[in-house]
């Protein structure tokens, strides 16, 4: 019994107490991580999975209505802008341009004709005074006949009243009075016909000057009523040809060979994988820190957390998701359960890591936002001066079709 006594206590409480200790010593060193990650990051970093990829998707659309007669691009393929993707059938545009060309031609030809009609009536205005001029010279030639005439009569007349000349010489005379009378009457007519003649020609001139008056023939309103017509063809048939309006991806190809497809009609989308963007969204419980310009950090599903891409804020949407559904919620109501909503924040990728690793749109990504630095701005307040994208791509066919009018009006110019 006494030996029962002097047994030793079991080391059992001892190892309990050192294990708990290791529990409660391993806890605390967790929850120091934690605070320290919390307080050097944690309180820094906002994020959420609520993220996806977003871009232009860009229609391709004829400007004109035709049957589909060649097809040059197919959904995944990359194109570049000004490519042909699509080709429609242009015999009647062929022939409504050579209509207006002929036409354009045919406007230069006449208005030609009006400018050297204005310039000759210059020479024949002068022609008109010399003619009156002459006729008014002749006018006073015969009136001076004339009145030699009567008086050589009335001599005659007085002398054969004496007897001193025959009656043969009295009728000579009349008839050679009568004969300048006739002479001076004409003159009188060619003087007042030169007159009208004149004044003719000043009406015509005057016409033919407001035809042409302050204006060349490029620029004359017939040559340029006629060169919009040929404009208009050449463009009608540059659009039977249905260019890439951007460079990218083809995407969602539905048109056919042998399709009638009217102008507007959407034939396929092109993609610039490029210039993707990311949309996340985040709780409004998260976004009192959030400020434009802040970097972030993003994974994606496609590459997995081993590929990491870096952007940066450039905007907060002006409303939640909910306000611009379709059909947006009203809480007006007596059963009403408040739901934390949801605010778009675009990001802006680095093209270098897109060009690496190529995204998708539609793709989900993780997002967290570095907001140590937060001395940017919430919202926008300069408006952007600068196209958000561009096209030179349709500019180009009014160009072609201007160097088509400049060569039809110097071709059908007067050859020096």
């Amino acid at each position: 019994m006494n030996d029962q006594d002097s047994t030793p206590p079991s080391p059992a409480p001892n190892k309990r107490r050192r294990i708990l200790l290791l529990v409660g010593g391993a806890v605390m060193l967790a929850l120091l991580c934690i605070f320290a990650w919390w307080f050097f990051l944690g309180q820094w970093r906002t994020g959420t999975d609520d993220t996806y990829v977003g871009g232009n998707i860009i229609p391709v659309m004829p400007l004109t209505g035709g049957t589909v007669i060649a097809i040059y691009g197919d959904t995944t393929q990359a194109v570049t802008e000004g490519q042909l993707l699509v080709k429609l059938d242009d015999s009647d545009a062929r022939l409504q341009l050579e209509s207006a060309e002929a036409a354009l031609a045919l406007a230069v030809r006449e208005v030609r004709g009006l400018y050297a009609t204005n310039r000759g009536n210059l020479p024949l205005l002068a022609q008109r005074r010399a003619d009156l001029a002459r006729a008014q010279a002749e006018l006073a030639s015969s009136e001076a006949n004339l009145a030699q005439a009567e008086d050589e009569y009335n001599r005659r007349v007085a002398l054969a009243r004496q007897n001193f000349v025959s009656p043969e010489n009295v009728q000579i005379a009349l008839t050679a009075r009568d004969a300048a009378r006739a002479q001076h009457d004409a003159a009188t007519h060619a003087v007042h016909a030169s007159s009208a003649a004149i004044e003719q020609t000043i009406d015509q001139s005057g016409v033919s000057r407001a035809r042409v008056d302050h204006t060349s023939i490029e620029n004359h309103p017939n040559v340029r009523a006629a060169a919009v017509h040929v404009r208009e063809a050449a463009l009608a048939l540059a659009r039977t040809r249905v260019l890439a309006p951007s460079s990218g991806q083809v995407a969602k190809r539905s048109v056919q060979i042998g399709e009638r497809v009217s102008a507007g009609a959407s034939l396929m989308a092109i993609v610039p994988l490029d210039k993707v963007w990311l949309d996340a969204n985040f709780k409004e419980t998260e976004l009192s820190e959030v400020r434009i310009g802040q970097g972030a950090e993003l994974t994606s599903d496609f590459y997995g957390s081993s590929v990491v891409f870096h952007g940066k804020v450039v905007g907060l949407a002006p409303g939640t998701g909910s306000a611009f559904s379709l059909l947006p919620a009203q809480n007006a109501t007596g059963n009403w359960v408040k739901i934390v909503q949801r605010v778009p924040v675009r990001i802006a990728l680095d093209a270098n890591e897109l060009q690496a690793h190529p995204l998708r749109i539609g793709l989900s990504m993780d997002a967290t936002i570095d907001t140590h630095d937060r001395s940017g701005p919430a919202l926008t307040t300069l408006p952007e001066s600068r196209a958000i994208a561009s096209t030179e791509m349709y500019a180009q066919n009014l160009k072609a079709a201007d160097a088509r009018v400049a060569q039809i009006i110097a071709d059908n110019l007067a050859r020096k």
